[in-house]
């Protein structure tokens, strides 16, 4: 590759990395966020007992009404890092996973926002892990759409193939093709001195 290609290349590869990032960490601050959320208190309920006993307090959370979503959080969450460890065809499959899940748990907080939830609803929660759910899905979006070109972790430091032949050393070069030799008298050397012979006795 030339200079002027290699210099055209730079700019498009450094972009490529930019879109790269950005799709990882909508997945990973929007999955994070919804199962930050998930674990909040979405309502709390009084049952009044006959006095003198207090009332009894019952807290739940978005985990407890939705069991299934925190887990899918955490798949989305480890999903956004896979993205890094992904490229080409596989990297897409996976941004369409990510979608999907990012979706679902954006289902989990508008039933938080809509259903008949006893006692009284704290709904900032909900939207809360509706708004990771979406930031999640246009992250496995994006990385559908484009994550096929992206380069793949540590790419920048594979190592490059190798162009030239390796040049012929001279015969009497240690590293060239008498190395075996050398190593041979090596190995006999050693074999005399187990011996108890002198290696160097002509």
């Amino acid at each position: 590759m030339s200079a002027r290609s290699a210099a055209k290349r730079s700019p498009a590869v450094a972009n490529e990395r930019r879109e790269l990032a950005y799709a990882v960490l909508l997945c990973l601050a929007g999955a994070g966020l919804a199962l930050w959320a998930a674990t909040r208190s979405w309502s709390i309920e009084l049952t009044v007992r006959p006095a003198p006993l207090p009332p009894v307090r019952e807290t739940r959370s978005g985990a407890a009404l939705l069991p299934w979503l925190p887990a899918l959080a955490l798949v989305t969450l480890a999903g956004g890092g896979a993205v890094l460890a992904t490229r080409g065809r596989l990297r897409r499959v996976l941004g369409v996973l990510l979608g999907a899940l990012g979706l679902a748990v954006a289902a989990g907080g508008g039933y938080g926002l809509v259903a008949d939830i006893d006692g009284a609803v704290s709904r900032q929660w909900p939207v809360l892990c509706l708004l990771g759910g979406l930031l999640a899905a246009a992250g496995g979006s994006w990385t559908a759409l484009r994550g096929g070109d992206w380069p793949a972790m540590g790419a920048r430091y594979e190592r490059p193939a190798r162009t030239t032949p390796p040049t012929a050393s001279a015969p009497g070069d240690p590293a060239g093709p008498s190395a075996p030799l050398a190593g041979r008298r090596t190995t006999e050397a050693w074999d005399a001195l187990d011996r108890g012979e002198d290696p160097t006795a002509d």
